[in-house]
């Protein structure tokens, strides 16, 4: 199917001479070359260009308002991208993509980069080897990863994702494992430092133009009917409202499109509450399922997938996929309103 997007979305003579111009100069064409690779905090760019912080920042400045790149915070950080929709991302990556990265000012750029990149990872993987031991213990109770990772792939499917949302992303792995299937995926997570945990794996397995933003999983901020596929996993057990979460995630399905959730059946390892904050102690089927019901989805699909031994003191994942009752018809439609967006 074509998705294409019509020739009036492409950038007018005017924009197209302000994009250049604010591209045209050589510390923020560096910097575009950077972002390029993946999104960079105004201290990451201070360390790789030599540069101080409000010189960079002034860049910074001039590039958001030509549209070419987008802010954000997380926690007391600012984070930058490229923009990747309308009509500046059509100019610019083009641009970017044609520089000669044999060049001996981006090469110096690009060493510096991944230097800074290996720090980042050294601290993030720091911040999760304290918490390493836990999570080891609780992932000896159910079935292994991978199995799990494996049953998600057959309930999705085959079905192309074009807008992908991972709430409560924590280390990434769900991105990981389904941002090769999406044309745009994006990681959300309250806790800073679990956003660089799973910032530093992204990067790491080569994965660097994925989205992370830091925010509540019960007022996320994108608009209505975003996303195609959005992705609960193992998060629900410590919210104290899990329904409400639901709910808020349905506001940003697509028509069509589809939430997966992860969990945990129910179950009586009341150590969980203490030891790794649960709020809950599993979910059973049908409760996941009427959620699910009651904001705007068919649970289409249940699955539980069974620990590594038999008996008590073990756990039991499960999985529900919900389907968005409104039907498409008119998938181009869709896709050129939101690229022009």
């Amino acid at each position: 199917m074509n998705f294409a997007v019509p020739s009036s979305a492409a950038p007018s003579l005017d924009l197209t001479l302000s994009i250049l111009r604010a591209a045209a100069e050589e510390t923020r064409l560096r910097i575009l070359a950077l972002l390029a690779d993946g999104e960079l905090s105004v201290s990451d760019l201070t360390d790789i260009l030599g540069q101080s912080q409000p010189r960079i920042s002034r860049h910074l400045k001039l590039l958001a308002e030509a549209g070419l790149v987008e802010r954000h915070r997380e926690g007391a950080w600012a984070f930058f991208r490229l923009t990747d929709r309308g009509a500046a991302a059509r100019t610019l990556r083009p641009m970017l993509d044609g520089l000669n990265r044999s060049d001996p000012l981006l090469l110096d750029d690009r060493t510096r980069l991944e230097a800074v990149r290996a720090q980042r990872s050294h601290a993030a993987q720091a911040f999760f080897s304290r918490l390493a031991p836990e999570w080891d213990r609780l992932r000896s109770l159910h079935a292994p990863e991978h199995v799990v990772e494996d049953s998600v792939l057959e309930a999705l499917g085959d079905k192309p994702i074009v807008n992908l949302l991972d709430l409560g992303t924590g280390t990434g792995r769900m991105l990981q494992l389904l941002a090769p299937r999406a044309s745009r995926t994006v990681g959300l997570d309250a806790s800073h430092a679990m956003l660089s945990v799973a910032r530093a794996n992204l990067e790491n397995a080569g994965l660097s133009r994925i989205e992370l933003r830091q925010g509540d999983i019960y007022a996320p901020p994108f608009p209505r009917n975003t996303f195609d596929l959005v992705i609960i996993h193992q998060v629900l057990h410590y919210l104290d409202d899990p329904a409400r979460a639901i709910r808020e995630a349905a506001r940003l399905v697509a028509p069509g499109g589809r939430i997966l959730v992860v969990d945990f059946a129910p179950h009586g390892l009341e150590f969980l509450r203490e030891a790794q904050a649960h709020r809950r102690l599993g979910f059973a089927s049908e409760q996941i399922a009427g959620w699910l019901e009651d904001a705007g989805l068919d649970c289409v699909a249940n699955r539980q997938i069974a620990p590594p031994e038999k008996g008590e003191g073990q756990l039991i994942v499960s999985l529900w996929l919900g389907q968005d009752r409104r039907v498409v018809t008119d998938w181009p439609a869709i896709e050129a309103d939101r690229e022009v967006a």
